[in-house]
């Protein structure tokens, strides 16, 4: 025990009460709001019009919303594609503009992109047209299921992983540090209402990865910590564990939400839904593997005896 209490530095094993209430208010939060607010669904998931447009002299982004706003198009999003000369113009379903179906004609491309066209040239002469793709709503409604079923198996293969990898405690462990990140994650684009799409859903997936890779070093160390020091309460090796790993957890944190701050500021409006939500699941993350992970297989019990390897018969082992 001496040892212990030498190597722990903070005791998060002693605060995982408030850390559990304030991860109940975050996902109670994220769920009200799922409910009531829902996600803003962007165009890959609702269907519509991705129009591509380049500016010789590169995109004036405001002045092109306000022209479209001002011929009454005020639903479009408008982003940087690529480069500075290139933009990107969303147009979300409507009855007028997008059929309810995914057999959509290069004629019809053309024509829905029309308006949107007509009304750039008018304010600017020099802008050079781009391709027309249309998503189509049935389109649209494939992508959120198999978005949520990408999720679900994920999940599903992350427990297994984790059960034959160490001991079943740790593997829902990570699955509830995993679910409580991907929950909070979405919760935050709903809270805010902010665009939700394939970019956005790709980045919870990897969210997802970050978030696992960060649970097992820690259980990892947990496990390797029960075997050596066998005679030690659990929580005191769980809570020297995490000290001895979050010298590691500080520096990859840290240093990949720098690489995500430049791509939030730097990379363009095309790639800010995509960083922001990696930067929300690394903070949320970093904080789940430290204290939902932990938390829950301490409530399951996890002992030594869990982890111990099986006994071999001495007889069955001296057979030739």
């Amino acid at each position: 025990m001496e040892i212990l209490s030498k190597e722990t530095h903070i005791n998060f094993v002693g605060s995982r009460r408030i850390a559990v209430i304030l991860s109940v208010i975050l996902i109670a939060a994220s769920i009200v709001s799922l409910a009531t607010r829902k996600l803003n669904l962007g165009v890959d998931f609702t269907g519509g019009v991705l129009m591509q447009v380049q500016y010789p002299e590169g995109a004036d982004l405001p002045a092109i919303r306000d022209s479209l706003a001002q011929a009454g198009i005020e639903d479009a999003s408008v982003q940087l594609f690529g480069s500075p000369r290139d933009v990107l113009i969303r147009l979300p379903v409507s009855a007028d503009t997008v059929p309810d179906s995914a057999d959509v004609q290069q004629g019809d491309k053309v024509t829905m992109g029309e308006k949107v066209f007509d009304v750039l040239e008018a304010a600017d002469s020099s802008v050079v047209r781009g391709k027309v793709e249309v998503v189509g709503a049935q389109v649209g409604k494939e992508l959120s299921e198999n978005g949520a079923l990408a999720l679900v198996i994920a999940l599903m293969l992350i427990f297994i992983y984790v059960a034959l990898r160490f001991v079943w405690k740790f593997g829902a462990g990570a699955v509830a540090a995993l679910i409580h990140d991907v929950v909070v994650v979405i919760g935050f684009f709903s809270l805010f209402h902010l665009d939700f799409d394939l970019s956005v859903l790709a980045a919870v997936l990897a969210v997802i990865g970050y978030s696992l890779n960060d649970t097992i070093v820690v259980f990892d160390r947990i496990r390797e910590n029960f075997l050596d020091i066998r005679n030690a309460d659990p929580e005191d090796i769980v809570n020297t564990s995490i000290n001895q790993m979050l010298a590691r957890t500080i520096v990859t944190g840290v240093t990949t939400l720098l690489v995500l701050a430049a791509l939030y500021f730097l990379g363009g409006e095309a790639l800010q839904p995509f960083s922001l939500a990696l930067i929300i699941g690394i903070i949320v993350g970093t904080y789940s593997s430290i204290y939902v992970a932990s938390s829950v297989a301490l409530a399951l019990n996890v002992n030594v005896e869990d982890l111990l390897p099986p006994k071999i018969d001495e007889e069955v082992d001296a057979l030739p």
